[in-house]
């Protein structure tokens, strides 16, 4: 009997994790394409953190399928732990113009690559760790962000940070 309930025990637990697993999916898959439709871009990611400061795209809502960069990895040796430590505090980082900006030669030509023109981050942070990074990105042209897109992140954000089937994982 006791085999049966500790075998039991074990299939409800795969079936929970998948539960959620699927839970996360649906919620991050609505909220990207509702941020995205919301902020009228070209493309809204999810990069999720898999290990410290190493990630890659694990969700993406799009107006062209030429946008595409899901699975990308961000490049290590631009997202320094500065940058880690800023989006730990909650900086939210809003680019209007990639040529134009005060980043490094390494980030803009990232940026470049991703065919990004104007760049929108807020972090997604569960119980004092990076989870990860919500973008919104402009490439058909500049983009000057609104302080009302600003805001528009962060809830989006927050609302990601504070779901059960994120905040729980």
């Amino acid at each position: 009997m006791a085999m049966m309930n500790s075998s039991n025990r074990g299939l409800s637990n795969v079936l929970a994790r998948i539960t959620n697993k699927l839970q996360q999916d649906l919620l991050v898959n609505e909220a990207i394409t509702e941020l995205k439709n919301l902020l009228n871009v070209d493309r809204v990611v999810l990069y999720y953190f898999y290990t410290k400061w190493k990630g890659q795209v694990t969700f993406e809502a799009l107006s062209d399928r030429e946008y595409s960069i899901i699975g990308s990895t961000g490049p290590e040796d631009c997202f320094k732990f500065e940058y880690a430590e800023l989006y730990l505090a909650g900086r939210i980082n809003a680019i209007d113009d990639i040529e134009n900006s005060m980043i490094t030669d390494c980030h803009r030509e990232f940026l470049r690559n991703m065919q990004v023109r104007s760049n929108l981050v807020a972090p997604v942070l569960t119980h004092g760790r990076l989870w990860g990074l919500l973008v919104a990105h402009h490439c058909q042209d500049v983009r000057v962000w609104q302080a009302s897109d600003i805001n528009l992140i962060r809830q989006y954000s927050h609302n990601l940070a504070s779901a059960p089937s994120i905040s729980g994982s």
